[in-house]
C-alpha cells in the first residue's frame, strides 16, 4: 500500500510541475501514476490533504538529497561555488518538475497557516544547510552571505526555469560568491 501513495505522491508532484496547481486532482493524480481510479482518494481525502502530502514528500525528498552529513562540505570559495553550481543545475534539470511544484505551493499555500508552515519551515533548513555551506567554505560574515546567495539562487532558478532553460549558472554565482568572499 505505501508503495501506492508513494507513486501517487510522485505523480501529483509531476503533475504540479508541469501543468500547474490547477491541474491538480485525485483523478488526474490517478492516471498520471497509473492506479486504479479513486486510489488517491483512498489516500487523501482532500485537495487539502493531497496538498499536505505534497508538502512533505517534496520536504522528505529535498532533504535526504541535501543532507548535509552526506553533502562534501566546501572548504575555499571555489568549492563553494562548484557545490552551488550543481545544486542549481539539479534543481533545474532532473528535478525541475519538482522545483516548478515547490515554487506553485509556495504562490499557492502563502496565505495559509496551516499548510504554508511546513513549506516555510523546510526553507528555513535549506538556509541553515546555505548558512553551513558559507560558513565551511570560509566566507565572511555567513548569514547575510548566505541570504544573498539564496536571493540570487532563487533568481537563477527562476530564470532558467521560465525563461532560458541553457542558462549558464556558474558565471553568476562565481561572482557573487567571489565579491563576498571579498567583500
Amino acid at each position: 500500500m505505501a508503495a501506492t501513495r508513494e507513486r501517487a505522491l510522485e505523480a501529483a508532484v509531476e503533475l504540479l510541475g508541469t501543468e500547474g496547481i490547477r491541474a491538480l486532482s485525485h483523478a488526474r493524480v490517478d492516471t498520471r501514476a497509473g492506479l486504479p481510479a479513486g486510489s488517491t482518494s483512498n489516500w487523501f481525502r482532500t485537495r487539502r490533504s493531497l496538498l499536505a502530502g505534497i508538502v512533505e514528500w517534496i520536504a522528505v525528498n529535498e532533504r535526504a538529497e541535501f543532507d548535509p552529513a552526506l553533502m562534501p562540505m566546501p572548504t575555499d570559495a571555489e568549492a563553494l561555488i562548484a557545490v552551488l553550481t550543481a545544486v542549481l543545475e539539479l534543481q533545474t534539470g532532473q528535478h525541475a518538475a519538482r522545483t516548478r511544484a515547490r515554487y506553485a505551493l509556495f504562490l499557492e499555500l502563502a496565505a495559509d497557516p496551516d499548510l504554508g508552515e511546513p513549506h516555510r519551515r523546510q526553507r528555513r533548513e535549506v538556509e541553515r544547510l546555505a548558512e553551513q555551506l558559507v560558513t565551511a567554505a570560509g566566507v565572511p560574515e555567513p548569514v547575510p552571505s548566505a541570504r544573498a546567495l539564496m536571493a540570487l539562487s532563487d533568481g537563477l532558478v527562476f530564470h532558467r526555469l521560465t525563461i532560458d532553460p541553457t542558462l549558464d549558472l556558474r558565471p553568476p554565482i562565481e561572482r557573487a560568491v567571489r565579491a563576498l568572499v571579498n567583500h
